[in-house]
C-alpha cells in the first residue's frame, strides 16, 4: 500500500495544487469583471517563445499534472483497447474489447483482476471503451425483468453522460451515444439520444447477480442481449450474444497493483492527444492554453523538460500517490466512515475527481450508487487482519436502497483478497445471512473462520495485512442520499 501522509500533508498538498489552479484561471475571471478593461479576445495566454523559469515549470507542471491525472488515466485505455483483437476476456478473468465494442462476463469479477481497483462483486460487469469520433455507438437494453441493472457511461473526464438504469425506468430498446462533433442523422428505431462531451469515453453495464447456481443460470438469458456497437452494424433488431464464446488472451497485467494507467516519465508525451479528446469545460479554456504553452516550453527545451518530467514523478509520488488512502478525500461521517456525493458529477472539483481515479476509478452518479469508504475502525486504528471485527447493523437499519447493498473487503491494493470461500462481500445477494433474535444483522470480519452459526456472516479479512471496508448503496433512498442513514461503526472484537 502507497506510504501513509499526514491530514497537515494532504491539506497542503490539496491547497497548492488548487491555488495554481486557480491562478492559470484568474485572467479570464478579472476579464469578465469588467468589460470596460478587457474583452475576451484581448486577454491573451503566455507569449510564444518567451523565456521561462524552471521554477515556473515546475509550477505549471504540478497542476497540470494533478488536473489531467484523471483525462490521461482514461485515455491510456483507450490506447490499450485499440491493441485488442475482438472482444475477449485478458487473462481469461477481464472484459476487454476494441473500442466501440463491448465484451461481458457471465459471472462475478474475479480477484486476480488488475484493470480496475475496488471492482464489485456484485454484479456481473460489461465493459467497453468508447471513440465517439470515430462512430456513434448503439446500446442495447434488454427486458430485465425485476432484475437491478444500471449501465454506466463516463466520458472522458469520468463524468456521468447517460442515465440509463433501473432507477431510471428506462424501457427495453435502442439507445445512441454520440460525441461532440456529431452531426449525423438518428436512426429510425432510437428511443433517446445522448451526448457525451468528449470524444473519448467508457462504458459499464452491472447487472445483480444473487449468489446462487440457480440465479447464475437463469441471468445467463438476460445478459446474451446486452450489447454496444458502431451505428453502422444497427439493423433495428435485437442482437444476441453468447458471451461463452469470448477467446481467452494473455494477461498484460501482473503484481499486486492497480496497472499504471499514467506514467509521469510519459505524461508529456500523452497530453497532447489527451486535450485534443477532452473537449474543456465552461471556465476551463485557461487551464488548457496554459498545459499547452508548457508543452510547447518543453518541447523546445530539454533541459526544462528534464525539470517538468522530474516535477511530474514527484506530484505523483508526493500528490498523487496519498490519494489512495480513502481518509483523504470526500466527506468525513460518523465512526471514520467516509462518502462522496458527487461521484461521476465531479465538474471542476479536480480533487476529489483525481482521487477517486486513483484509488476506485469509474463509479457511478450518486442515483445510482452511494458509496461509503472505511479505513480505521471506530477507534481510529488501521483496519488489520491481526485483529478481529464486528459490525452491527439495528432491525430495521440496513442500507436502505431500492436496489441492492453490499459490504466488500479490499486488501491493501483495494483488490478482492483470496480466500478458499471465495467470498468477498456480503449483502443482498448472499441468502443465507443470520439475523439476531432481535432483528439485528451481526457480520464478522476476521481471518480465521467462526467455528459456529456465525459463519454464514463471516467477511474473511487477510491474515496480518490492512484492508478496506467499502460499502454500496444501489439506487439508493433519500436518507441515504440526504446524510440521515450513514454505516454502522466496526469494532474490534471483544
Amino acid at each position: 500500500m502507497d506510504d501513509p501522509v499526514d491530514g497537515d500533508v494532504n491539506k497542503h498538498a490539496a491547497t497548492w495544487v488548487t491555488a495554481a489552479v486557480l491562478a492559470s484561471l484568474a485572467a479570464p475571471v478579472l476579464a469578465k469583471a469588467d468589460a470596460r478593461v478587457a474583452t475576451a479576445s484581448s486577454v491573451s495566454g503566455p507569449v510564444a517563445g518567451y523565456t521561462t523559469s524552471e521554477g515556473y515549470v515546475r509550477l505549471v507542471t504540478r497542476a497540470t499534472y494533478f488536473w489531467a491525472w484523471p483525462m490521461v488515466n482514461v485515455y491510456n485505455r483507450l490506447l490499450a483497447m485499440q491493441q485488442v483483437p475482438q472482444a475477449g476476456l485478458n487473462g481469461g478473468i477481464v472484459p476487454v474489447a476494441p473500442p466501440n465494442h463491448l465484451s461481458m462476463l457471465r459471472d462475478y469479477i474475479e480477484p486476480q483482476e488488475r484493470f480496475v481497483a475496488c471492482p464489485n462483486q456484485d454484479v456481473v460487469y460489461g465493459s467497453a471503451i468508447l471513440d465517439l469520433d470515430q462512430s456513434a455507438v448503439v446500446v442495447q437494453v434488454p427486458d430485465f425483468g425485476n432484475r437491478f441493472w444500471v449501465y454506466q457511461a463516463a466520458d472522458g473526464r469520468t463524468d456521468g453522460f447517460a442515465t440509463l438504469g433501473k432507477m431510471y425506468g428506462t424501457k427495453p430498446g435502442f439507445y445512441l451515444f454520440v460525441g461532440p462533433h456529431w452531426n449525423g442523422k438518428v436512426p429510425r428505431g432510437i428511443r433517446q439520444v445522448f451526448h457525451a462531451s468528449t470524444r473519448v469515453g467508457s462504458f459499464i453495464p452491472r447487472v445483480f447477480l444473487d449468489d446462487t447456481p440457480e440465479d447464475r443460470e437463469v441471468v445467463q438469458r438476460v445478459i446474451n442481449r446486452i450489447d454496444l456497437y458502431p451505428v453502422a452494424d444497427y439493423d433495428g433488431h435485437m442482437k444476441t450474444r453468447d458471451w461463452a464464446t469470448l477467446p481467452k488472451f494473455p494477461s498484460t497485467a501482473s503484481g499486486s497493483a492497480e496497472i499504471q494507467w499514467v506514467d509521469p516519465n510519459k505524461f508529456f508525451d500523452e497530453l497532447p492527444a489527451v486535450l485534443d479528446a477532452v473537449t474543456p469545460l465552461a471556465g476551463e479554456q485557461a487551464i488548457y492554453t496554459q498545459a499547452r504553452a508548457l508543452l510547447a516550453i518543453v518541447g523546445h527545451d530539454p533541459q526544462l523538460k528534464a525539470a517538468a518530467v522530474d516535477e511530474a514523478v514527484k506530484t505523483e509520488h508526493e500528490l498523487i500517490a496519498p490519494l489512495f488512502d480513502f481518509n483523504t478525500f470526500g466527506q468525513r461521517l460518523p465512526a471514520n466512515w467516509n462518502t462522496i456525493t458527487n461521484g461521476a458529477r465531479f465538474g471542476t472539483d479536480y480533487y476529489t475527481r483525481t482521487a477517486v481515479a486513483r484509488s476506485n476509478i469509474f463509479v457511478n452518479q450518486p442515483d445510482e450508487t452511494k458509496y461509503f469508504y472505511l479505513d480505521l475502525d471506530a477507534k481510529g486504528q488501521r483496519l488489520n487482519g491481526k485483529n478481529a471485527y464486528v459490525v452491527t447493523f439495528p432491525k430495521g437499519k440496513l442500507p436502505p436502497v431500492r436496489g441492492f447493498w453490499s459490504l466488500t473487503l479490499y486488501n491493501a491494493h483495494h483488490f478482492f483478497s483470496p480466500n478458499e470461500q471465495k467470498r468477498y462481500s456480503l449483502g443482498t445477494k448472499n441468502k443465507d445471512l443470520r439475523l439476531g433474535d432481535d432483528g439485528t444483522l451481526t457480520l464478522y470480519i476476521q481471518s480465521t473462520p467462526p467455528t459456529d452459526v456465525r459463519r454464514a456472516n463471516w467477511l474473511p479479512a487477510p491474515a496480518d495485512d490492512d484492508f478496506s471496508l467499502y460499502i454500496r448503496a444501489y439506487w439508493p433512498e433519500q436518507p441515504v442520499l440526504d446524510g440521515r442513514w450513514t454505516p454502522p461503526a466496526v469494532t474490534p472484537a471483544q
